[in-house]
């Protein structure tokens, strides 16, 4: 173990049911009811359930008629992000009285390293029941929390306590613990990994440390480094406050299955203003956009194009997003959903008198 002054102190706070909890924190009806905020419609899909919904087995992301299937009572609430960007900007404002090493990895979350903290406080765990207590009195909202030595282990201990509850995972008993977890609930190893890492009989943590770097790289690439430390408790990724958002992106499924080429084109244009009208805000341009198809069997395309240069406005994203679309035109299934992202996020802007040419790729 390194020298215990080099120990990083690290907090992750996540909220509890963020969405479904603003909204029954804000419309006493539904306080203490299974709630689903999300689409009712036979095409609508979870965006966040309560913990009263979750009871039943409802989940972020699922169908809305398999939620309401689990859970007949289920109460359907319309998204408002504009009131979740306002809540959480009230918890960012929390974070940053006690530390400028914000990284937030959403509306909901983010990781603090409070090594060296503004009020001076020598214990991480005092420090993240202050933040819980301070987003409770300005929100009325209840978060949890991890507190760790790194961000792997501080993400998982957060998980641990939920809901309104913390958890610490120390230097000391952070190689165990991770030793005993199932690599399925690790942070950062997604369900298609975690099939991969059964094959080749990797099931725990511990099976997970048996393995060389080597191995790892040969198999999960540029991932192997990263899960050959944590399989050992290591994690030296640092808390990024000017951590740089890899992409934007939107998508819609529709009401109606779309097989014609004009139909889906115009059902393009909402989706890339409204991730134009977001880079605009951060003052960004795109160099790449990516058209996800996803057809009535639920199988999926996507088409993307890179430029030399930034995109200069909304129209030039368009134009690219059409073109892609096109090129899978005659669908072999008629579209159910469309997605629009926009990657290679820059903050130098494109110039109208010298769009370069688009080239295919993926």
């Amino acid at each position: 173990m390194s020298d215990i002054r080099e120990v990083r102190k690290i907090i992750h706070v996540d909220m509890d049911a963020f969405y479904a909890s603003v909204e029954q924190r804000d419309n006493p009806e539904l306080r203490g009811k299974p709630v689903a905020v999300g689409g009712a419609a036979a095409r609508g899909v979870v965006a966040a359930a309560s913990y009263e919904a979750r009871a039943y087995g409802v989940r972020s992301a699922m169908p809305s008629v398999t939620a309401a299937r689990k859970c007949p009572d289920l109460i359907f609430v319309k998204p408002r992000f504009d009131v979740y960007r306002a809540v959480s900007q009230q918890i960012r404002e929390v974070f940053a009285e006690y530390t400028s090493l914000i990284e937030p990895l959403s509306l909901d979350e983010a990781y603090l390293d409070v090594t060296e903290n503004l009020k001076g406080m020598p214990i991480a765990t005092e420090i993240a029941m202050e933040i819980r207590a301070k987003i409770k009195a300005a929100t009325g909202l209840t978060a949890s929390a991890g507190i760790s030595y790194n961000k792997f282990l501080a993400k998982m201990a957060s998980d641990l306590n939920k809901p309104n509850g913390q958890a610490v995972i120390t230097p000391r008993n952070g190689p165990a613990f991770v030793e005993g977890l199932a690599v399925r609930k690790f942070h950062g190893v997604g369900p298609a990994t975690a099939d991969k890492m059964q094959r080749l009989g990797i099931e725990t943590g511990a099976d997970l440390k048996e393995q060389s770097l080597q191995f790892l790289t040969r198999h999960f690439g540029k991932s192997g480094p990263y899960f050959h430390g944590i399989a050992r408790g290591i994690d030296n990724r640092q808390v990024r406050p000017d951590r740089v958002r890899k992409s934007v992106g939107a998508e819609d499924t529709f009401a109606l299955d779309i097989d014609d080429l004009d139909l889906a084109t115009r059902e393009l244009k909402p989706l890339v203003e409204k991730v134009w009208s977001h880079c605009e805000a951060k003052g960004l341009s795109a160099k790449t956009v990516t058209v996800k198809i996803k057809y009535s069997d639920f199988t999926q395309a996507t088409r993307s194009k890179t430029t030399s240069l930034p995109f200069a406005d909304c129209s030039h994203v368009l134009e690219a997003a059409s073109e892609l679309l096109a090129t899978v035109h005659p669908f072999r299934r008629p579209v159910r959903l469309l997605g629009v992202t926009l990657s290679s996020l820059t903050n130098d802007t494109g110039d109208d008198s010298n769009q370069p040419q688009l080239d295919f790729s993926g």
